[in-house]
Formats: structure tokens, C-alpha cells, sequence
């Protein structure tokens, strides 16, 4: 795991998003996740932001602004799903807050009946 860019902050937030789904168990709001993910990796003395606010920039200039889930010391977005499954748009939308932000690295992390995760790069 160590060639991954990031991949001892990456391997923090993933091991303790497996505390919290073994914790708390699922079914729950996206929400609980996002509060009970961000109190674990503070535990860990972890920089988190939730609901991070970022702009979208078009030819230099901001167009609009999206919303990361959480943003972990400051370079790794962190998108939280509650759902059966991961799908394919769950991980374009991450890339394009990569793009969008100039962060590198992403995790969509879904706490359905177990926890699965997707990792991303966007190299800018």
C-alpha cells in the first residue's frame, strides 16, 4: 500500500471507516456516517472539514461551487454514500471535484451492508 500517493492518511480514513460501520452497523443516513467518520479520524488527530465548500472554476473564474463531504487535512476528498452500491456516477462526481478542486486523491466510501470503497487519482 505504501506506492499509493497519500496512503497513510488514505489507510487512516479507511480503517476507520471500518470502526465506525462495525460500531454503528448499517442502515443510517449518509449524515450519521459523515459526523461518526469525522469524530474517529479527529480521534486520530486528523485535520477534518465537513461539508467543505469549493469553487468551480471556469477559465479562471468561479462559475459555481460544490460541497465535499469531508476534506482530510486538506488533501484527500472524502465522499460518503449510503447506498446499495457504488455507481458509476457516485465516481465521475468524485472526479470532478478532483478536477474541480486540485486535490489528487479521493475516496468514495459507501456504508451499505458492508463497507466498500473506491479509491481515485486525478493527476492535474
Amino acid at each position: 500500500m505504501n506506492e499509493y500517493v497519500l496512503s497513510e492518511i488514505t489507510g487512516k480514513i479507511i480503517g476507520a471507516a471500518y470502526k465506525v460501520h462495525n460500531t454503528i452497523g448499517a442502515g443510517f443516513q449518509e449524515k450519521v456516517y459523515e459526523n461518526a467518520l469525522a469524530e474517529e479520524l479527529r480521534k486520530q488527530n486528523l485535520k477534518v472539514e465537513l461539508q467543505k465548500e469549493m469553487n468551480v472554476l471556469y477559465g479562471g473564474k468561479p462559475v459555481g461551487d460544490f460541497r465535499v463531504d469531508l476534506l482530510v487535512e486538506g488533501s484527500v476528498i472524502v465522499e460518503l454514500k449510503a447506498k446499495q452500491a457504488i455507481e458509476k456516477i457516485h465516481e465521475d462526481q468524485l472526479i470532478n471535484y478532483l478536477k474541480a478542486s486540485g486535490i489528487t486523491i479521493g475516496l468514495i466510501i459507501n456504508f451499505g451492508k458492508r463497507v466498500d470503497i473506491r479509491r481515485k487519482i486525478f493527476t492535474h
